[in-house]
């Protein structure tokens, strides 16, 4: 047989296997289609696109006037003040973070682990707050 010229078997009828059943179109298709060699890979680039803020460092100004908001609220503490409070969260993932602020009623000034513990059960660390404001402090505004 010359391997160059198939003449002597282009009129051969299609073998059929006795053994394998006939495969589909969609199962033939699949075989090569294509696959993920990187498991993870979009998942890892997603996370690395994903933006986070940094942590704002206050000056000595703003620390003073938080402190004393923080005094107004511990003094005004058994009226549960609401008030608004803007604070970083840190990233569990990555470095940064993102800053939230609710408003709330404050149940309690924790001095030795330097938090707010709000009536709805949440902690903020006080080192994480960069605002709180309301009607509580319009005297000082």
């Amino acid at each position: 047989m010359n391997p160059r010229c198939y003449d002597d078997i282009l009129d051969m009828p299609h073998h059929v296997s006795s053994s394998h059943p006939h495969m589909s179109l969609l199962d033939r298709a699949a075989q090569f289609a294509p696959f993920k060699a990187l498991t993870g890979y979009e998942d890892d680039v997603d996370e690395t696109a994903r933006l986070t803020d940094s942590r704002i460092v206050l000056d000595e100004a703003l620390i003073e006037q938080l402190d004393a908001r923080l005094q107004i609220i511990e003094e005004d503490i058994d009226k549960r003040p609401e008030v608004s409070i803007t604070f970083f969260i840190p990233d569990s993932r990555k470095s940064g973070g993102s800053y939230e602020t609710i408003n709330c009623k404050v149940k309690k000034l924790d001095p030795i682990h330097r938090s707010l513990i709000l009536c709805d059960g949440r902690n903020i660390a006080i080192d994480d707050i960069v605002d709180i404001s309301g009607a509580l402090f319009s005297s000082l505004e």
